[in-house]
């Protein structure tokens, strides 16, 4: 199997470093973890490049700017335990797994969700468990969380899924604004989340998390 380690290399500096990104932890999962393997076969090639992979059905692997920057808003700590929704084929799964001290993915595409387990559980990493379910109701039995990490863009979240974040806690996502979003950092305060802009990024809005349905007579 190629050596991709000077792709990954490249990747963090000339990507995540000008970003302003620089905190250790971050450098250490992106130079670490390998993300040729949790994307798809005809997709390696372009693994390292600074753009989304297209994993269809309008799923992607973020790019790596956007996803360092949402890792840096959010300060993840070692000892925090981290919901992340959308995992997709479990590269955002595995850096976070990393980074904290467990991770409970979600991903309600069952193809994409067994590759996630499998490209997992071939990487060795075992603080890391994905379940098959619908993205907006997280996983309530296994919460609360630390951090709740949203990979993908959103028109709303539900209550529910903002409920199962600890008091303290910190949760990111993508807010879609017509062709462009912000990333938002929530904290919860008081049973509240209080939001403030974090940088300006785009992404594929994911399945559960679009404007209501508005009906009218």
């Amino acid at each position: 199997m190629i050596d991709n380690s000077a792709n990954r290399t490249m990747m963090v500096d000339t990507q995540v470093r000008p970003s302003d990104v620089t905190k250790f932890p971050i450098i250490d999962a992106m130079l670490t973890v390998r993300r040729e393997a949790f994307v798809p076969e005809s997709k390696r090639n372009v693994a390292y490049a600074g753009e989304n992979i297209d994993l269809g059905n309008g799923r992607v692997v973020l790019d790596p700017r956007t996803f360092a920057k949402m890792l840096d808003a959010l300060d993840i700590q070692r000892s925090d335990v981290v919901l992340d929704i959308g995992c997709g084929s479990g590269y955002s799964a595995a850096i976070l797994a990393h980074m904290a001290d467990a991770v409970v993915a979600v991903e309600e595409d069952e193809s994409l969700a067994s590759d996630a387990e499998t490209a997992l559980s071939e990487q060795g990493i075992d603080n890391a468990v994905v379940i098959t379910g619908p993205l907006a109701k997280g996983a309530a039995k296994h919460g609360p969380y630390d951090v709740i990490c949203i990979e993908g863009a959103v028109s709303r979240i539900p209550d529910d899924l903002v409920a199962q974040l600890k008091e303290g806690g910190r949760i990111l996502a993508i807010f879609a604004q017509g062709a462009f979003g912000e990333a938002r950092l929530g904290r919860s305060i008081g049973g509240r989340v209080s939001w403030s802009l974090a940088f300006n990024a785009g992404a594929p809005i994911l399945p559960g998390f679009g404007s209501e349905p508005v009906f009218s007579l």
